[in-house]
């Protein structure tokens, strides 16, 4: 019987009460088993802590969930956030040498809202921090006063790039997808390729060039009810295969 992969998902801090914790949304680790097929395994925010290659080696994947917070901005030579900006420092610290060191151990990546950021910025890139106030962009921000399903909903289309990996999955040139993001990326790293766009140009998804096995980010979030959403699917089956195709060579 062949082994179920293990997917590891990257942790947020959050300070409850007089205890700090480290969590991850609920949709993202259902994701993982309802979409890949594989077991979810939260790692916390503990660079100093954590050995990075000891992970990697017990690991079929890597997911990088978004987040409430954003990367603070002197990792890409930004301007100092605004004040009142959410932050975490010590998943900063955990995913951006964590993103290297996968890409450089071939372990299959899959980076989502947040983690598409971060998958930019550790390969050099950098990012606008409102994009709303950048001209040429629309808003993409969800409407926060609307129930859940409606801030999920699909609501943008997202224009497939030819020849590329969301391409090679079966995605139509143009599909609907959901916008739930205030920054997006503005320098993209040289090592990545873009995958989709927005109608107004965004950036939407990704892969890096160079990348051993499946190393995708994508802006939007395709975890959100992943089994009512073909496309959504399609690509955490995707990600599901590469982490099994790992999973066999270990």
């Amino acid at each position: 019987m062949s082994r179920i992969p293990v997917v590891a998902v990257s942790a947020c801090t959050k300070q409850l009460g007089l205890h700090p914790f480290h969590i991850v949304g609920d949709k993202y680790v259902r994701a993982v088993v309802q979409g890949a097929g594989a077991l979810p395994l939260v790692v916390p925010a503990l660079a100093e802590l954590i050995d990075i290659h000891t992970l990697l080696a017990n690991v079929d994947g890597l997911l990088l969930t978004g987040s409430p917070t954003n990367i603070e901005p002197h990792y890409y030579q930004g301007q100092p956030s605004k004040p009142g900006t959410p932050h975490d420092p010590a998943r900063d610290a955990s995913n951006l040498p964590l993103i290297n060191a996968a890409l450089h151990a071939g372990v299959p990546l899959l980076a989502i809202c947040r983690g598409f950021q971060e998958l930019n910025v550790a390969l050099g890139g950098s990012l606008y921090q409102c994009v709303h106030e950048v001209g040429r962009y629309a808003d993409h921000r969800e409407p926060t006063d609307q129930p859940v399903e409606v801030q999920y909903a699909a609501r943008q289309a997202l224009l497939v790039q030819p020849g590329g990996l969301l391409e090679a999955m079966g995605l139509a040139g143009r599909i609907q997808v959901n916008s739930i993001h205030g920054q997006g990326i503005d320098r993209l790293a040289e090592r990545l390729r873009i995958e989709a766009l927005a109608p107004d140009g965004l950036i939407e998804a990704v892969t890096v060039i160079d990348a051993e096995a499946f190393a995708l980010g994508v802006q939007f979030h395709p975890e959100w009810q992943v089994r009512s959403h073909p496309d959504y699917l399609a690509i955490f089956q995707a990600f599901g295969a590469a982490c099994r195709q790992r999973a066999v060579q270990r």
